[in-house]
């Protein structure tokens, strides 16, 4: 039986993911400060995502280790705020790396969460691994995410993967899904903007079996959008969820509107207003085949 070890195992992503390696046999093993939130099938262990302790041992001899932990970006970009979003990532990437680099019988395989926000906002063509970098401070945090995960000194044989992941579709509570779904059903649906920015998304179904992809193609490393391949604009995107929501009609809102919306729900514009054009080159290149290549919102 292989061993699946995910850091940050409370969150919605890392439940699909349990149910999903669990249903193929393999035992998952969660790093989390809480128990609260993860799946049945996950093996609670606790750690504080900074410092090395017991729970290191538990690197030691497992298959694959998958780290999802960081705080949400969903909120206001203070300098509280900023510094929990930017160390919730570094230091989890950084102790990781400490563990695995003691660890007797490392891993195979390491892949680690990044961003498709790496990226610049880009309206003019789609943005594979090799494409243009973007500027601000959400890519600051992804460059240093990323910086801290390929400078970690681990074993040569362990195979490292950065996932560069855009926004992930699941019906479920909390997640953007439910809260696009809901705007439309309150006729809040409109575009955003200009509506011209491109939305890269991947449905929940996807993320798994190209996560299963990776960990089954050796040949794989380095950097890997997890994407769906076919992007769509943000008035295209309501749209969708408008007609899903049995809503002829959704107010649209303008770059000053979304930013007084922003402020009383406690985010930032640059969720909604950054055209994130992000395409899965290397996936579809080694042969991956999405089920869900297209957005169908009640696929979700």
């Amino acid at each position: 039986m292989k061993t699946l070890l995910i850091a940050g195992a409370n969150g919605f992503l890392a439940r699909y993911l349990t149910r999903y390696f669990v249903a193929k046999g393999w035992r998952v093993v969660g790093l989390a400060r809480r128990q609260q939130g993860m799946d049945k099938g996950c093996r609670y262990v606790n750690w504080d995502g900074r410092t090395l302790g017991g729970w290191a041992g538990e690197v030691d001899g497992c298959d694959v280790v998958l780290n999802l932990a960081g705080r949400s970006v969903n909120c206001r970009y203070n300098n509280a705020n900023k510094a929990e979003i930017t160390d919730s990532r570094v230091n989890s990437t950084r102790v990781l790396g400490e563990a695995i680099a003691a660890c007797g019988r490392p891993p195979e395989l390491w892949m680690n969460a990044s961003t498709a926000t790496l990226y610049r906002h880009a309206e003019d063509h789609p943005q594979s691994e090799e494409g243009d970098l973007g500027e601000g401070f959400s890519v600051g945090v992804a460059k240093a995410w990323e910086a801290a995960f390929f400078e970690a000194s681990v074993p040569g044989k362990v195979r490292k993967v950065a996932m560069r992941m855009s926004m992930v579709l699941a019906d479920e509570p909390g997640t953007v899904y439910r809260y696009l779904l809901n705007l439309s059903k309150y006729f809040l649906g409109g575009q955003v903007g200009s509506g011209k920015q491109m939305v890269s998304w991947i449905h929940i179904e996807d993320v798994c079996r190209s996560i299963d992809w990776i960990i089954g193609h050796g040949q794989l490393t380095g950097p890997i959008n997890i994407t769906a391949p076919y992007p769509i604009c943000n008035a295209e995107v309501m749209r969708r969820f408008r007609k899903l929501a049995g809503r002829s009609f959704g107010l649209p809102a303008t770059e000053w509107m979304a930013g007084i919306g922003a402020f009383f729900l406690r985010t930032e514009t640059e969720l909604i207003l950054k055209s994130r054009w992000v395409v899965p080159t290397r996936l579809q290149a080694d042969g991956f085949v999405f089920r869900h290549p297209e957005l169908k919102p009640e696929d979700g």
